[in-house]
């Protein structure tokens, strides 16, 4: 049976580490993830001001580009006659080239239109321009020396605006970036234009495309980054041309910076509903047989030099960061980590229940240990005292003499003394025997037998005392004792022969055992209110552990009893256990 109860024990042990260990996986688990998320949200902050930070970079040096272009427009109008008829063509060039421009041309005002009247690219000759909106109205704008492209892209200054870098309508694959400069001098405007080719070189040396590159190489679960137009996305604006080519509007593209190659169906719903809401929305789909992870997060900006419009041509002022990552990657690193987790709980699975074996031999042995003790000690007590009643017996004869003789002489004095003496002798020994528990019986004629020594008067009482066996009640209840009689002893022995008396009490009803010890006290009521029962506290002499009156404490809890200490005069203490049946 007992063998039963250890295995049941064990079991119990195992399950509870198991669920223990189970359940710290699980949140070690979800701990991983969220710190992928995490990790992911703190990266897509990371590309958002890093791209805002190039963006604005970008837009400061297009700024620098339109004011050259502004120079340049001054320029060729001092070089230039003032009457767009009297220029021609070849002088056009040869500015071209002086200024190292992509070209120059020069726009003429007419009755119901403004065309291209001059220009060092042949393709350029004669356009109309009337199509062309909002540039057609900030012509005339210029032309009536009004303040021209207030509310929408570009760069506006004294007399100038230039326009973004837009898809030349002459030439389909190349994008420029024209400037319109009149005075009022002139009849013409200077219109001198560069090619996209220094703003590229810019953004691929220092702009967003070179920063989107560096973070894809140096993170091998991120697979790509893109700035989306949030209103143009995923198609962009395009428009037919005069010659039935058709051209896509390069500040109308829907990926403004990096590439959009892992394309899913719910991408243009999730840039949607990003840029609607102002939320970071997120995907999780299986693309080119890749598990991806997507996040879609909103950028609005403060300032209103973004070069993206709506597909109206209006301008915006926000945009949607793209940041799709390898699950697969991730799921495994996850899953290595998760290993190495496994193997460190087995490993502590392991350990603690090889600790738990442990500690229950131990505690078994030691169990077994204290309770050898004990029967030893009630061995070598029982012996103790029924050596003592032999000794009463082989003495009786000498008594009766002793006493016959006191008779004969007529010592009545005597005699009373020494029957006296004796019957008390004789009375302490049977009460002891009829304590009713020989281990308990056995502890007490030890302590009698100890206070002889200690010349310690030592007054014990028994009332109803009816402890049965040699089980954990019986052990408690000398601990228990032993250890009050003990602290009893040893501060009685700081006082005189006269004044050293321990008077210890013990009953029992139908419901508690109470035990009362008394011993005198220097000061009663002072120590009465010292922590007694902490655990190392000691008013002793050296070599005392401070342990005693803390295992009758733990000892009476364990039994769901009570322990307590009272002051019952100046100079003596008492100590009241009850332990419940």
């Amino acid at each position: 049976m007992r063998r039963n109860i250890w295995f049941i024990a064990i079991g119990v042990i195992i399950a509870a580490i198991l669920i223990n260990n189970t359940v710290y996986y699980f949140l070690a688990r979800q701990s991983l993830e969220t710190a992928h998320h995490n990790e992911m949200l703190a990266l897509s902050a990371q590309i958002e001001l890093s791209v805002e930070q190039s963006r604005i970079g970008a837009e400061l040096y297009e700024e620098g580009i339109a004011r050259e272009l502004r120079a340049a427009s001054i320029a060729a109008q001092y070089a230039l006659d003032p009457d767009v008829d009297n220029i021609t063509n070849e002088q056009l060039r040869e500015l071209r080239d002086k200024l190292e421009l992509s070209h120059i041309s020069l726009l003429k005002k007419t009755e119901d239109d403004i065309v291209i009247h001059r220009s060092s690219d042949p393709g350029q000759l004669n356009k109309s321009t009337k199509s062309w909106e909002p540039w057609h109205d900030y012509f005339g704008q210029l032309f009536r020396l009004e303040p021209v492209g207030k509310d929408w892209l570009g760069q506006s200054m004294s007399h100038f605006w230039s326009g973004p870098f837009e898809v030349s309508s002459t030439e389909l694959d190349k994008v420029y970036k024209w400037g319109y400069y009149f005075d009022g001098t002139t009849n013409f405007i200077t219109d001198p234009y560069v090619n996209f080719q220094r703003q590229d070189v810019y953004n691929k040396v220092t702009g967003v495309d070179r920063l989107i590159t560096s973070l894809e190489e140096g993170r091998p679960s991120l697979l790509e980054v893109a700035v989306i137009n949030p209103r143009t996305f995923p198609d962009g604006v395009w428009s037919t041309e005069e010659s039935g080519e058709v051209r896509e509007h390069f500040v109308q593209r829907p990926i403004l910076y990096g590439k959009y190659s892992f394309k899913s169906d719910g991408d243009v719903s999730a840039v949607q509903e990003a840029y609607q809401t102002k939320r970071l929305v997120e995907l999780e789909e299986r693309v080119e047989g890749k598990r991806v992870h997507k996040m879609f997060v909103p950028v609005f900006v403060r300032d209103k030099g973004i070069s993206i419009t709506d597909e109206s041509g209006k301008g915006m002022d926000a945009y949607v960061i793209s940041i799709a990552s390898d699950y697969d990657i991730l799921r495994d690193q996850l899953n290595s980590q998760f290993f190495n987790l496994g193997f460190i709980i087995v490993l502590l699975t392991m350990v603690s229940l090889a600790i738990a074996i442990v500690v229950m031999r131990y505690y078994k042995g030691t169990r077994e240990k204290a309770i050898g003790v004990a029967q030893q000690t009630y061995t070598d007590e029982i012996n103790s005292m029924f050596q003592a009643i032999r000794a009463q017996r082989h003495d009786f004869l000498n008594h009766v003499q002793t006493i016959h003789s006191l008779a004969v002489l007529n010592k009545t004095q005597e005699l009373a003394a020494y029957t006296k003496e004796l019957t008390g002798e004789i009375r302490l020994m049977n009460d002891i025997i009829n304590i009713g528990n020989p281990a308990i019986a056995a502890l007490i004629r030890s302590k009698v037998s100890q206070a002889e020594s200690y010349k310690i008067h030592f007054d014990c009482s028994f009332s109803g005392l009816d402890v049965k066996g040699m089980g954990v009640k019986t052990l408690d209840m000398n601990r228990v004792l032993g250890n009050l009689i003990d602290n009893a002893f040893d501060e009685a022995q700081k006082f005189d022969e006269a004044d050293r008396h321990v008077v210890l009490a013990v009953r029992q009803n139908d419901q508690f055992i109470e035990i009362d010890i008394a011993n005198p006290c220097m000061d009663a009521v002072h120590l009465a209110k010292q922590p007694l029962f902490r655990s190392g506290y000691t008013t002793k002499r050296k070599g005392h552990q401070g342990l005693g009156l803390f295992i009758v404490k733990s000892i009476a809890e364990r039994n769901k009893g009570t322990v307590k200490v009272e002051a019952r005069s100046d100079k003596v203490i008492a100590f009241v256990v009850t332990l419940p049946l």
